[in-house]
């Protein structure tokens, strides 16, 4: 996980964390090509998930510096996990304002339109035969940016799971009135 900073310089892990909030907080995050000597492609996705994550977890959690240390105990070097610290004591508030802001685009979203077909799976002449219906949905979603359009295709089962979630989350917005 973030042990695999130790890899890096002191100086270079707290321009990488820098960058790192910046991704998180909607700029350009660090590029891979920069780093491709240092990480193999899994081991950059592995550390750039995990630094998200730590950095959403500790501001979510409104983390003390000492709980910040101890969730950083893995990190061999001391000079990484001041690093990783240092950026989050800087730009804390700047990163609970991007999670609140992604949280806020998120609730904001409403249904606008749908539409749906049944239509039968035929692209082979074994699929045929096993006449398998297959639900295409399209859902108009508005958002803070406009409207935008999902489509998706469900099988019976999806289908079925499809309306047991909008049925409890119906049940959950009566709750709420």
């Amino acid at each position: 996980m973030v042990d695999s900073l130790s890899r890096l310089p002191a100086a270079d892990c707290l321009k990488l964390c820098h960058r790192v909030v910046d991704g998180l907080c909607g700029r350009e995050p660090p590029r891979r090509a920069d780093y491709s000597s240092t990480w193999s492609l899994e081991d950059w996705l592995d550390l750039l998930n995990s630094l998200t994550a730590f950095y959403r977890l500790a501001v979510g959690s409104n983390s003390s510096d000492e709980e910040v240390l101890a969730g950083l105990s893995g990190v061999s070097s001391s000079s990484h996990a001041e690093a990783v610290l240092t950026v989050l004591k800087a730009r804390r508030e700047e990163i609970r304002r991007a999670l609140l802001d992604r949280t806020n685009s998120i609730s904001s979203a409403t249904l606008q339109d749908f539409d749906w077909q049944l239509k039968l799976a035929l692209s082979s002449d074994k699929i045929s035969s096993l006449h398998a219906p297959l639900l295409s949905l399209s859902l108009d979603v508005r958002e803070n940016t406009g409207l935008r359009s999902v489509t998706m295709e469900m099988n019976r089962d999806e289908l079925n799971t499809l309306i047991s979630s909008l049925e409890a989350a119906n049940k959950v917005v009566l709750q709420l009135k």
